[in-house]
């Protein structure tokens, strides 16, 4: 039976990058995102690579249809064998303007839209005894805070404390749960100068990492592949940073 992938926020950056990857070992990979043109031409990527993948419009926020995309993929291709939790958003707001709504906003998406896609496929693993989840939380969650982000550090703070809990339930199941914490990876939310750091903060932000460089998507879909795979078959509970050394690199 081939191995299946469900990969939220998989059109671009980092989740286009997993999607690529698990699809490279073998996997179906079902590709979705709220971004459709960009979903069906990673599908397309990797199709004219020789990999298998289809594209099913997912918004993370809509619990019911979170439900139908789980039994689908479920009832076609007889399971789901791995999740990548990835889709995300990061906006910048001032605390002053930090409405109940737009921390609301951010929540819904970065942290609860994991476990709207988690909950559904956990049966399935469960009954199965085997299965992997992989949770992207940040640097901005684990390690440091960020100005003007604090709905986001705090959000990805919540994505450490649901690997951990889901650890433990899911375990004794054959389930394990991971996670990882990207540092500054060159996507389109890095480069975007009104949310993050902008094409010249991308440029200097490398010099202050000691493998000296910032990331490429691959350097964390490389991770994820691996936190998937049977060579990481006793690793759960895990946030790994995969940051170039900055945060042990920082005095």
């Amino acid at each position: 039976m081939t191995p299946v992938a469900l990969i939220t926020g998989a059109s671009i950056g980092i989740g286009r990058a997993c999607a690529k990857a698990l699809a490279a070992r073998g996997d179906m990979v079902i590709v979705t995102d709220v971004l459709e043109d960009e979903g069906r031409a990673v599908v397309q990527e990797i199709r004219k690579a020789g990999g298998a993948a289809e594209f099913q419009h997912f918004d993370v926020r809509d619990t019911q249809r979170a439900n139908a995309v789980v039994k689908d993929i479920e009832t076609r291709f007889g399971g789901i064998h791995t999740i990548v939790a990835n889709a995300g958003i990061a906006l910048r707001v001032p605390l002053e303007q930090l409405t109940d709504e737009k921390w609301d906003h951010t929540f819904d998406i970065d942290l609860k839209g994991m476990l709207r896609v988690i909950r559904p496929a956990a049966a399935g693993m469960k009954s199965r005894g085997t299965g992997s989840i992989v949770c992207l939380s940040s640097i901005m969650g684990v390690a440091y805070g960020w100005d003007e982000h604090v709905h986001y550090s705090a959000a990805k703070a919540g994505v450490v404390g649901l690997v951990r809990g889901l650890a433990v339930e899911l375990g004794r199941s054959g389930v394990r749960v991971n996670g990882v914490a990207p540092g500054y990876i060159r996507t389109a939310q890095l480069l975007s100068e009104e949310h993050s750091l902008g094409p010249e903060g991308a440029k200097s932000v490398g010099e202050i990492v000691p493998l000296g460089r910032i990331g490429q998507p691959d350097d964390v879909a490389d991770v994820v592949a691996f936190l998937a795979s049977d060579a990481a078959r006793y690793l759960t509970g895990q946030v790994i940073a995969v940051d170039g050394g900055l945060l042990v690199g920082r005095y």
